[in-house]
């Protein structure tokens, strides 16, 4: 840890640099951490590797040595200058000052994959905790060509993203990370793992992504569509709250439809499983 701190202190000092709160910046110097993000992506010399806010380079110099190429998604100037003089001198190095949220990766990855060194498609990432969500969405919903998602993120928001539908830590995510993704937690990490210190204690995740959905619907936005509607109001059954939300006609047609499926009427939004919600969305919307 002290030496990563050192070259960290030693950057932070060198270019000037704060880190910035407003971008969700919180600089990793746990060297131990580091390896185990790295070694628990698998990461081979035949996989491109997209890393989402590099900040310093920290993470960036050990997947540098271990993949073929490593593409470098990174939003604030005066981290895309440090990470251009760390290392122009790698050929296997690429950096792109955009916003990830707006970053076509579709078109990036095909790119990539014409160049038939590139067998897999990686991503690896410190995620900047604000926006954790929406990337990790992004990431899900595009249907990318990834074969896995190893992120840092908030344990709070990291434990809702790998539980299992019905389990207690289940939210509205859970059911779409669970759609797209085998997810399982790899290590908790301390606050005192970063610089400066973050006010939460953070969790290293890893998403597999699915061959074959583990349910099979014919349209999952209106699946999706009506998990949302389920947790907008959480403290509600599950009948009232799509009732509420114009899912169900009425109570009576809910309650049809929950009897149909041998569903509790009092049941609750978080105890379904993806596969109940697949099976409601297929009476309440049936395909005409």
């Amino acid at each position: 840890m002290e030496d990563v701190l050192k070259e960290t202190k030693f950057i932070m000092n060198k270019y000037h640099i704060r880190a910035n709160k407003s971008l969700g910046q919180n600089f990793l110097i746990n060297e131990e951490v580091i390896k185990t993000i790295v070694d628990s992506s698998e990461i081979t010399k035949e996989d491109l590797v997209i890393e989402i806010g590099p900040g310093l380079g920290t993470l960036t110099k050990y997947l540098l040595e271990k993949a073929s190429k490593v593409i470098c998604i990174e939003l604030d100037k005066k981290m895309v200058n440090i990470l251009k003089d760390r290392f122009s001198l790698y050929q296997n190095f690429e950096l792109l000052n955009e916003d990830i949220l707006k970053a076509d990766l579709k078109n990036i990855i095909e790119q990539e994959k014409n160049n038939e060194i590139i067998k897999k498609v990686k991503v690896v990432a410190n995620l900047p905790y604000y926006i954790t969500t929406p990337i990790i969405m992004k990431l899900l919903e595009e249907e990318l060509d990834l074969d896995s998602i190893t992120v840092m993120i908030q344990k709070e928001v990291a434990d809702r993203l790998i539980a299992i539908p019905g389990d207690k830590e289940t939210g509205a995510i859970t059911y779409s990370v669970y759609y797209y993704s085998k997810a399982e937690g790899i290590i908790e990490v301390p606050k005192n793992s970063f610089l400066p210190e973050p006010e939460v204690t953070s969790k290293v995740i890893k998403l597999k992504i699915r061959k074959e959905p583990p349910v099979k619907i014919e349209r999952k936005e209106i699946l999706f569509r009506i998990i949302k509607c389920a947790f907008m109001q959480r403290r509600k059954t599950l009948l009232n709250a799509l009732v509420n939300t114009k899912v169900f006609i009425n109570k009576e047609q809910g309650e049809q439809i929950l009897k149909k499926l041998n569903l509790p009427i009092k049941i609750r939004p978080e105890n379904l499983s993806l596969q109940d919600y697949a099976n409601i969305t297929k009476l309440a919307f049936p395909l005409k």
